[in-house]
């Protein structure tokens, strides 16, 4: 790598939980030379162009598979069934996640319900199932997405934001919980990616692309690091989140 601190990414087959996501597929990518890599969607048989991108990008081999990240009752059989097809798992990116109508969720619980189902509940299934499985085989990496939504709740998107705080949460407890055991869990901490998932929507301060935060998960992969926050400066804006009064913060935008 010629990084300091460097080491190889864990050997086996490259996972990607939501196939259709950018960040996730700039990542396959970047870990695709000479790997198998799945990438797992519903719609699975649409993902042509995805899997062509990563096999392009020099994988051994590319596979697409069905994943309804919702249904969580099928989590363990489709991730034991990937392992069992396509061998034991080196590098699973969790990158499935919605954004939500905040005004709509205020009105609808039910779409409320909806948001934080898919961007908290479904990802401790997920996650619990993965961890179980990797510590099994002694090896295994995982990059799970928090946000800069999640650090401190704001009043324009509360819905979305406080289902990445506990995600955060989650995925730093199971970190610590996973430490020693031969499984390394990455969380990202990222801004404001400009991509499909915000398209239409004003870019913030220190937008980034989805190819961005793809080179700072690799590069944490690879330093085995805990935590990746990405553009770095949000490191000082978190701190000046946290200390901002209140009657200011709820009047901040999305």
């Amino acid at each position: 790598m010629g990084l300091r601190g460097a080491r190889e990414l864990d050997a086996g087959t490259v996972l990607v939980l939501g196939g259709r996501s950018e960040i996730g597929l700039e990542i396959a990518r970047r870990v695709a030379p000479g790997r198998t890599v799945v990438l797992a969607a519903r719609r699975s048989g649409e993902l042509a162009a995805e899997s062509a991108a990563v096999e392009a990008a020099g994988a051994a081999a590319v596979h697409c598979v069905e994943f309804d990240a919702d249904d969580t009752a099928s989590h363990p059989a489709l991730l034991e069934k990937v392992a069992a097809e396509h061998g034991p798992l080196g590098v699973v990116v969790v990158a499935f996640g919605i954004l939500g109508d905040q005004a709509r969720a205020e009105r609808d619980p039910a779409h409320a319900l909806a948001v934080v189902h898919t961007d908290f509940s479904a990802q401790v299934s997920v996650l619990t199932v993965l961890a179980n499985m990797l510590r099994e085989q002694d090896s295994g990496q995982i990059v799970v997405f928090s946000s800069i939504a999640g650090v401190r709740v704001r009043r324009a998107n509360y819905v979305y934001g406080s289902a990445k705080a506990a995600l955060d949460g989650f995925a730093n407890g199971l970190g610590d919980a996973l430490h020693g055991t031969g499984v390394h869990l990455l969380l990202v901490r990222s801004g404001f990616v400009i991509g499909r998932m915000t398209e239409g929507m004003e870019s913030a301060p220190f937008s980034i692309t989805p190819g961005e935060v793809a080179d700072a998960v690799v590069a944490g992969l690879h330093r085995r690091a805990g935590r990746v926050v990405v553009p770095g400066i949000l490191r000082l804006v978190f701190v000046a989140f946290r200390l901002m009064p209140r009657p200011i913060w709820r009047r901040m935008p999305r």
